[in-house]
This record gives structure tokens, sequence and C-alpha cells, in this order.
């Protein structure tokens, strides 16, 4: 079906990996030009290239279903190395002295594991929806905030749409995941005087 085709395209196109490797350099270039960028694509290659490097190697080994890790058992181990990447990513930024929205950022993904990572180990809470989410609060920080609000609110609802729509998850789970997103992302950077 056609709905199905979309929501297999939304659901690659706005992946997690994706979003994570994407937004640092981006941020860093809307908020201070190509030195930020480059601070980004820092935060990029650890939070985001070094979990996607796992997660294909472990596709590619056999030991989980597709780089979206439908099996919520099987996620632990990539969750994990997502956190020790992130974890890396924060200290050398913080040490290096990157820009703060930057350190920021990172900080807000750290916690929206902190809290995601427990919850998935019981109940299936969406990665795509807390990330699209979070993502959208970031941007509408470097991006004139209404029309980012407002056009990231429709991409988010696109993302929850097309994950219950592949019986990934269930309203619930997304509803959940864009939660944490918003409010985790929205404390972390109100806590660093950039929210």
């Amino acid at each position: 079906m056609m709905a199905d085709q979309v929501a297999r395209r939304v659901t690659d196109v706005l992946a997690p990996q994706v979003l994570v490797i994407a937004m640092p350099p981006l941020v860093g270039l809307l908020a201070q030009g190509w030195a930020g960028a480059a601070w980004g694509l820092l935060a990029s290659a650890l939070c985001g290239g070094v979990p996607a490097a796992v997660i294909a190697f472990g596709v590619r080994s056999g030991r989980l279903d597709s780089h979206h890790i439908v099996d919520r058992a099987r996620r632990t181990g990539p969750l994990l190395s997502a956190v020790g990447a992130v974890l890396v990513a924060l200290v050398l930024l913080v040490a290096l002295g990157a820009p703060t929205l930057l350190v920021a950022t990172v900080t807000a993904m750290l916690v929206a594991l902190a809290v995601t990572v427990p919850v998935t180990l019981r109940w299936k809470i969406s990665f795509h929806a807390a990330v699209s989410a979070g993502t959208v609060v970031v941007l509408a920080h470097v991006l004139p905030p209404v029309p980012t609000v407002l056009a990231g609110g429709a991409v988010v609802a696109l993302v929850c749409w097309a994950r219950v729509r592949l019986a990934h998850h269930t309203a619930a789970q997304v509803g959940a995941g864009a939660l944490v997103g918003v409010a985790g992302t929205w404390a972390t950077l109100a806590a660093f005087g950039v929210g």
C-alpha cells in the first residue's frame, strides 16, 4: 500500500541516527558559522556515527533485525553504546571549549537517553518520536521559533503516524517518546541558559 511505503520512507529518512548525525553540524553552523559547524561535526560523529556503526555491524552480523531495532529485547547493547558515545562527546566538547548550545544539545541527548533507555527495557517507547521532537526544540533556538515549532510539530506528527502505521509502536509509545523529547530537551536547554 502507498501509505505503508510513505511510512517506511518517513521512518528511514527521519530515523534517530539520521537526525543525530545531521542536526549538530546544522545547529553549529546556524548558531556560530563554520566554526560551530566543525564543533557540530565532532558531536555528530560521536553521538550519531558511533551508535550507527554499532547498529550497522549488528544488522550485518544478524544480531539485530534492522537499523530501527524493532525487537525491543535487542536494544540494550546498541543503546548502551549510544550512552557511552554521548558521554565521550560531552566530555570532549566541554574539555575543548565547545559552544554552549552544542554542549547543551549533547547534554539533552544524554538526558533523553537517561529516560528512554530504562523505559525501553520494559516498554517500547519510541526513539523516533523522542529524537524528532527534541530536534525541533533545538532547531527552534537557531531558527525563527514559531514557524520552526509549527513545521517541526507537523514533522513529528508524521513520524509518530509512520511508527504507528508500521505497527512498530502504539500511539501511547510515540506520544511518550515525543513528550520525553520535548520536555527533556527544553529543560536541558533552559538549564544551560539557552532555553
